[in-house]
């Protein structure tokens, strides 16, 4: 009896190893048929063989990838998940100026690499999970060589597995000395057009003091486009002014935000009248902030003026402050009129850019019979507001409002600017 229970707990381990075995050895798929015909340690060393190979293809591959990546016109970089940078390939080192790293080492990127921005973004796709997009300009903290300085940059980065993440790195430099190259040009052209526009001015106001009617009448429209262009020409070399060197064009001091916007809609108040649109101002408190003066008031005369032509008759455009914490101001101006069309949006702020033509600005003056569209704008107020804002360290939103439907253009500014 006891050798019967002896044979019988051997068979029972024998039938629980060739079972265990069974669920070790998988990397081949007809290991399960050959472990009652071979014994176990053939089994292992052939699995060990089978394991080896698979792990010399993975190599291969790996080394084909990063061979890749390597010739690859974007930069890439991989981190884990506490970001200790485990492989960069060429471009992401020539852009990153990283020059104290190499393939097999593993080092913190922040050793290598002082960018808040891509530390952020490395961050918030680790936490979210998600696909991260980021532009942003990249200083270094020294030059690899002499004149080199920032490059403008644009980072996608992905979720890995254990934490890590990957960023893919484009340089956008080249496109942005493209666009300086041309906005360069273009003001080149302005600067050279404004002086035998003066002289058709100045020969203009002579002919209309010594004409009559209806010679007259063409000479005024002459002064009057003249004009026009003039203005236009302005408003574009303060744009270019501003985007170059935001600080150098603005003074700062302190101003109160009602009379500012107050004195802006004073300017407007003719056009106003012509549609009988009023201004509904709300605002509980007197608030003051650090600004431009004369710059801020350009803002409010662009923003107050395009939503006047935006607006139906008889409506109201509502503007609204409030105070989100101690040193930010919000102020909302909000249109009745038809809105923006969802494919303008993401483009109302770029230069001479034009709406869908359906959104038509209308006019109805006391004595006509008839409706008279509106001339249209330059296609520059929305993108000097934009910049004006952006170099108070400001931002400025379009959307639509969700009561009126109409435009609702919103502007955060700080109240201190940062004197460092």
């Amino acid at each position: 009896m006891g050798v019967g229970l002896g044979l019988a707990f051997y068979f029972w381990k024998q039938y629980e190893f060739k079972r265990q075995l069974a669920q070790m050895l998988t990397a081949s798929s007809d290991t399960a048929d050959l472990i009652q015909a071979f014994p176990s340690s053939s089994l292992v060393r052939r699995e060990m063989a089978y394991l080896n190979q698979k792990c010399q293809r993975l190599e291969q591959e790996l080394q084909t990838w990063q061979n890749l990546l390597e010739q690859a016109p974007i930069g890439y970089l991989q981190v884990d998940e506490e970001n200790q940078l485990l492989w960069c390939n060429q471009q992401a080192r020539q852009l990153l100026k990283i020059d104290r790293w190499q393939p097999g080492q593993i080092r913190l990127l922040l050793e290598l690499v002082r960018s808040y921005e891509l530390d952020r973004l490395i961050e918030r796709t680790r936490s979210t999970q998600k696909p991260q997009s980021q532009e942003w300009v990249y200083y270094p903290t020294y030059y690899a060589s002499e004149g080199e300085k920032s490059i403008a940059l644009k980072a996608l980065s992905y979720s890995l597995a254990e934490g890590q993440v990957s960023v893919f790195l484009d340089n956008r430099q080249p496109l942005v000395e493209l666009t300086r190259s041309r906005e360069r040009a273009f003001s080149d052209l302005t600067h050279e057009l404004r002086t035998p526009l003066t002289s058709i001015s100045l020969v203009a106001e002579a002919l209309e003091k010594r004409l009559s009617y209806p010679e007259r009448r063409w000479v005024e429209q002459m002064l009057k486009e003249t004009k026009r262009l003039m203005s236009l020409i302005q408003e574009w070399l303060d744009l270019g002014q501003l985007q170059e060197n935001p600080a150098r064009h603005l003074s700062y001091e302190s101003v109160e935000l009602q009379e500012i916007i107050f004195a802006a809609w004073q300017s407007l108040i003719p056009l106003a009248e012509q549609r009988n649109i009023t201004l509904d101002y709300r605002s509980s408190d007197s608030i003051s902030l650090q600004a431009d003066r004369s710059r801020l008031t350009q803002v409010f005369l662009n923003l107050l003026d395009n939503a006047i032509k935006h607006s139906p008759v008889d409506k109201s455009i509502r503007l609204e402050i409030e105070l989100p914490d101690a040193n930010t101001v919000q102020i909302n101006v909000i249109d009745s009129g038809s809105g923006f069309n969802a494919s303008d949006l993401p483009h109302v702020f770029e230069r001479l850019y034009r709406g869908d033509p359906s959104r038509a600005r209308y006019a109805i003056a006391p004595e006509a019979t008839e409706t008279l569209p509106y001339r249209s704008g330059s296609g520059l107020g929305l993108a000097i507001a934009q910049q004006i804002i952006k170099a108070h360290n400001g931002a400025i939103v379009a959307k639509n409002h969700p009561e009126t439907s109409g435009a609702w253009l919103q502007i955060e500014l700080p109240r201190y600017q940062n004197k460092d």
